[in-house]
């Protein structure tokens, strides 16, 4: 549609008419269905044209033309003064999608204008709503449910308009309008609500809260809400260790990545996938999650503040992960602590003992301590010491011991054993044997070697010395005898 507005002016400068020509066949102007743009237009061309003409009036000093042609009326029967929004903004039916569009040009002084309009409609729904209660209060026991029925249409109505006066309160806010009277418009609306639910009986609160819980806009829609949130946990559980077990296998297939940082990067793509799932399940439920965001920037100093040990821990943990000092399985010693690593997670290390202990240590202990990786390489040497009398053949010992360690099975071949004359020690002949085995044989070829060594010695005859302390009196006949030894 095009409007085309025509000023004539007479030789004084005045205006002598105004015309208007519409270049469309139909149109629509809120509310209501569709008419023609003839018969609708006359309210609000008016108000344009008498604006005109009060400008031009203003400049000449002269009074407004009549611009419907009509005789000037004397000021007692002068027509009400036009609304300074367009027709119809006011109307309760309006769609409120529609009214915030056509909010959007008007100026916080015709957005005052018509919030004053509004409410006056939010106050008229409230004297009708309060009116139905009195008369359910008369009624009492004996009131129908057409009556109820009534009231719940009402208490609907009056909603609208309270969501259509906030649109234009909050339009009136964004465009710089008072303050002062934008904190009365919502104090008002709030009064009524507080007021309203003082005055309630407990019958009517009983029906309030069961008309609600019955209500496609109360309880049923809280009630699916709910149910949407927790089907979307449930399916975000679902999901997210589906992703976790395939994020695993991917991490798995990247070479020098250790267990325990695939574990963690796993972790991590678990929560992730269901704090974003979760967002996602929020804002399609209509939930405004940008203040979660600022609420998690603010709170996160304050954990961070009360848990430093813990972010310590943490700290250390990724530590162990990107240096990879060890791994699932491997032997280890660390904070005074031996045994195998059963789980490493973002803040502890859990280690079983040989004897079936579980020991969990605190991440920043173990990297603030010395590492002992027992298990790192897939060989290792056994540190044997065996002993042989002074008056024992050193070269049959050597035999023997070299035969033993070449009968066995699980002792490598490559590099070869180590038996040498270590020391000569107070009471014995000391060889050091060292063969070198696979990381998973070491024990048992530690306590193999050792009986081994001690049923051969005693078949060649050769002794294994122990301490003895002889002890002699002076001045004592017998003091050239041997005492028991001593251990």
């Amino acid at each position: 549609m095009s409007l085309k507005i025509s000023v004539r002016r007479d030789p004084s400068g005045s205006i002598a008419s105004v015309t208007r020509a519409i270049n469309s066949d139909e149109t629509r102007f809120p509310p209501g269905p569709s008419c023609v743009a003839t018969s609708c237009a006359p309210t609000w061309f008016t108000g344009i044209a008498n604006r005109i003409a009060v400008a031009q009036s203003g400049k000449t000093g002269g009074t407004p033309t009549d611009t419907s042609g009509a005789a000037p009326a004397d000021e007692d029967d002068a027509a009400p003064e036009t609304p300074a929004y367009l027709a119809g903004l006011d109307n309760p039916s309006i769609p409120l999608d529609e009214l915030r569009l056509r909010l959007v040009p008007l100026t916080a002084a015709e957005l005052a204008t018509l919030a004053e309009a509004w409410q006056a409609n939010a106050r008229d729904a409230t004297l009708a709503v309060v009116q139905r209660n009195l008369e359910l209060r008369e009624a009492g026991g004996a009131a129908t449910d057409a009556q109820l029925a009534a009231r719940e249409d009402l208490l609907d109505t009056r909603e609208d308009i309270f969501e259509r006066y906030s649109a234009v309160v909050t339009s009136l806010e964004a465009k710089g309008g008072d303050a002062e009277v934008i904190k009365s418009l919502r104090i008002y609306r709030t009064a009524i609500s507080v007021e309203e639910a003082a005055t309630l009986e407990p019958r009517e609160i009983a029906v309030n809260v069961l008309a609600w819980l019955v209500s496609p806009e109360g309880g049923i829609d809280l009630a699916i809400r709910i149910a949407v949130v927790l089907a979307a946990l449930l399916g975000l559980l679902i999901v997210a260790r589906i992703v976790r077990a395939w994020s695993r296998r991917m991490f798995g297939r990247v070479p020098n990545l250790s267990k325990l940082l695939q574990g963690f990067l796993a972790m991590v793509v678990y929560w992730l996938v269901i704090a974003v799932g979760l967002m996602i399940v929020l804002a399609a439920l209509g939930v405004n999650v940008t203040p979660l965001f600022a609420l998690l920037g603010g709170a996160s100093f304050i954990v961070a503040f009360a848990m430093q040990d813990t972010l310590g821990n943490l700290a250390a943990g990724l530590m162990i992960m990107i240096n990879r000092p060890f791994d699932e399985g491997d032997y280890v010693t660390a904070a005074g602590v031996a045994g195998t690593v059963r789980k490493v997670s973002v803040v502890s290390t859990t280690v079983t003992t040989p004897d079936n202990q579980f020991i969990v240590i605190p991440n920043s202990k173990v990297w603030g301590d010395v590492i002992i990786n027992t298990t790192a390489s897939d060989t290792r040497r056994v540190d044997l010491v065996f002993g042989i009398g002074y008056e024992d053949s050193i070269e049959e010992a050597q035999e023997t011991l070299e035969n033993v360690l070449a009968q066995h099975p699980k002792i490598m071949k490559d590099p070869a054993p180590v038996i040498r004359v270590n020391e000569l020690g107070a009471s014995s002949v000391n060889f050091i044997v060292r063969p070198w085995v696979r990381a998973e044989d070491y024990w048992d070829v530690y306590w193999d070697l050792t009986r081994q060594v001690k049923e051969v010695f005693d078949e060649r005859g050769l002794t294994i010395p122990f301490p003895q302390t002889e002890m002699r009196i002076k001045g004592d006949s017998k003091s050239t005898e041997t005492f028991a030894p001593a251990e």
